[in-house]
């Protein structure tokens, strides 16, 4: 007897029905496409009878095409789950994410290998990881850029929500720029490893005297070597919440101790398209504003948290005000020339 199963799909139906749709689709066609093969005929005589080889070689020719119309049923249920549910579409994108970079981090890694550790080596990264934006449909909208154009070192920090993030600034990565980031990436093999070779400042938050050891060496690199450090001061990314956490305060002690320009990069919240809670990840546009340059000139370790501070409150509203304008559909020029008018005063 065939099993009796549906073959129709529901699009009501939850991802895991759908699943088990398909598999009983598979069992039904496999049974119908590919039925029991006979016995092999008794032996005539004493001649070898060439049947039982014949009836061995069906079985395998049977068995070979049993695995590929499993195969593409899998795969068409895959595609069936990732068009209708959107937990599994989530977990795809984000395992989609998360493999390019290993992948891609472990492809250029002779490359790196072979130029040294560099700061010049980011390019190369940029390259190698930046087309994942094209493979999930992200679009980036960059304002402006030209606060970029600074011939003096400067420290760019930005606000965090969760790995997009680091196509967001690889989208708008200046010249001669790298990143402060916790030590503990440098558990992550191949990724470690090329972000090492990229001249990453690897810090320790759990100790006070190491993280202000790297970040004094930090700051000598940056006036020696005319370098642009990038950093996401919130620690933590999380996009399901209405405003920014309290900052971190290693990218001041930075800008201060080299006497540099901050300049605040605001990323537009990413709850039209992605969001954890929810398990939704679909294509989407983001809105990146490049706030003109902070001065730290004359200020010390004692104005740190003042000036933390400040900077938090400048990119506030401009976050909350490209994001409505991002679910509203509507331009972030406003945005950009209301963030020019607040840094200004």
């Amino acid at each position: 007897m065939i099993p009796v199963c549906s073959p129709r799909m529901v699009i009501k139906n939850s991802g895991s029905s759908l699943l088990l749709e398909c598999t009983c689709l598979s069992m039904s066609l496999s049974l119908l496409c590919f039925p029991r093969p006979a016995m092999p005929k008794p032996c005539v005589g004493g001649k070898l009878c060439t049947d039982l080889d014949l009836g061995a070689s069906a079985e395998d020719d049977m068995a070979q095409s049993l695995g590929l119309v499993n195969f593409f049923l899998f795969i068409f249920s895959g595609m069936l789950l990732y068009h209708y549910s959107n937990t599994f579409r989530y977990y795809f994108r984000v395992c989609f994410l998360n493999i390019w970079m290993f992948n891609m981090t472990s492809l250029v890694l002779p490359v790196l290998a072979l130029r040294g550790r560099t700061v010049a080596n980011m390019r190369v990264l940029r390259f190698a990881l930046l087309p994942a934006k094209y493979f999930l449909g992200i679009k980036f909208k960059v304002q402006g850029a030209q606060n970029f154009n600074q011939k003096v070192p400067y420290v760019v920090v930005a606000n965090q929500q969760c790995n997009v993030d680091i196509l967001a600034m690889l989208q708008i990565l200046p010249e001669r720029s790298t990143f402060i980031v916790k030590k503990e990436i440098l558990r992550f093999l191949t990724v470690g490893m090329a972000c090492w070779l990229s001249s990453f400042v690897f810090v320790d938050r759990r100790n006070r005297e190491t993280s202000a050891n790297s970040i004094s060496e930090a700051a000598g690199a940056m006036v020696r070597d005319n370098l642009r450090i990038c950093m996401f001061p919130e620690g933590t990314g999380d996009n399901d919440r209405a405003g920014l956490p309290s900052f971190r305060h290693d990218a001041f002690h930075l800008a201060m101790k080299a006497q540099v320009p901050v300049i605040p990069v605001v990323i537009s919240s990413y709850q039209t398209f992605f969001n954890a809670r929810i398990k939704k990840f679909t294509p989407g546009e983001v809105t990146i504003q490049i706030l003109p340059p902070m001065k730290t000139e004359g200020l010390s370790a004692a104005d740190v948290q003042e000036f933390a501070g400040r900077v938090q409150e400048t990119m506030l509203p401009i976050f909350h005000e490209i994001s409505a304008l991002k679910q509203e559909g509507a331009t972030g020029e406003d945005a950009y020339q209301a963030a020019n008018r607040q840094v200004s005063s």
